[in-house]
């Protein structure tokens, strides 16, 4: 069979490079498929997948209401936080009933973390910075609020910033679920055969990581290089776990109710029908 490529697009955080390391590195057998890797942020890469711009993409579940029509969720790779999540940091401590009329530096509009704080504060007042430029900004007094994703929700301690609120243990005191912030979806026009046998490598890909724990690592850290090996394995155990191998029964409840209060809230526009690969109906 001729060879076919399969793009990949996802962050260039080590949670994301920890589960791919199998695939970028060729450790395992990938037969007629040969996969190329492109690494870009969380929001661009909810933008390019609503173009539908490549093969297989990590997007935020926020985004997922607007992406089902030309992208299948696979089972697995999901980045879900068990009463932890994006946090909200600032200079000083303040309750987080005096966040209102704050201006809070956000990732992105499309961003699960963008969608957990509207479900938590309706109608915040925000505004718009790359995902490293929001702990700075909040340092300099730019903005008043920072809501942190990836890396962020370990280092800002060391950037001398508190923390205000959690949004996955509000989300656990609310729900008593995971907060489903990140997923990997495979385009539809792939077709069923193609789409099972990449989602078996995917899943492949993220057991060898954790089989393989310290040379998936290793590979990982190039990605965090300020980042001390420990606390870099501690991030990683946070979003690379059984759960990511499955979301689960619950893990996929929560992402049915994370967007259905979206839609509720009014914040997700579109009432999507969330389906798994590989689910029966």
């Amino acid at each position: 069979m001729p060879e076919q490529l399969i793009r990949v697009a996802h962050s260039p955080d080590s949670d994301d490079a920890f589960m791919f390391h199998a695939l970028a590195n060729e450790k395992i057998e990938t037969g007629n498929f040969r996969f190329e890797h492109v690494l870009n942020d969380i929001e661009t890469l909810n933008r390019w997948a609503l173009e539908g711009k490549y093969e297989v993409t990590a997007v935020s579940i926020h985004a997922y209401a607007y992406l089902a029509d030309k992208y299948a969720l696979l089972p697995h790779g999901a980045s879900m936080g068990e009463r932890y999540g994006p946090r909200l940091v600032a200079r000083e401590k303040i309750s987080p009933d005096d966040l209102a009329g704050r201006t809070i530096g956000i990732p992105g509009t499309m961003t699960s973390a963008f969608l957990a704080l509207n479900l938590f504060m309706p109608n915040p007042k925000y505004k718009v910075l790359s995902m490293e430029e929001i702990m700075p900004a909040v340092q300099s007094g730019d903005i008043d609020v920072g809501l942190i994703i990836h890396e962020g929700q370990l280092t800002y301690v060391d950037a001398g910033l508190e923390l205000i609120l959690d949004l996955g243990e509000w989300w656990y005191q609310e729900t008593g679920l995971p907060l489903p912030l990140g997923g990997n979806v495979i385009r539809r026009d792939l077709g069923d055969e193609t789409i099972l046998e990449v989602s078996r490598l995917l899943h492949d890909s993220i057991q060898y990581a954790l089989e393989n724990r310290q040379e998936a690592l290793e590979y990982a850290l190039q990605y965090a290089p300020e980042m001390e090996v420990s606390l870099a394995d501690e991030f990683v155990g946070m979003y690379v776990n059984g759960r990511t191998l499955d979301y689960g029964e619950e893990g996929r409840r929560a992402v049915r109710e994370f967007l259905k209060r979206g839609v509720e809230s009014g914040v997700v526009t579109i009432d999507v029908d969330v389906q798994f690969v590989g689910d029966s109906d």
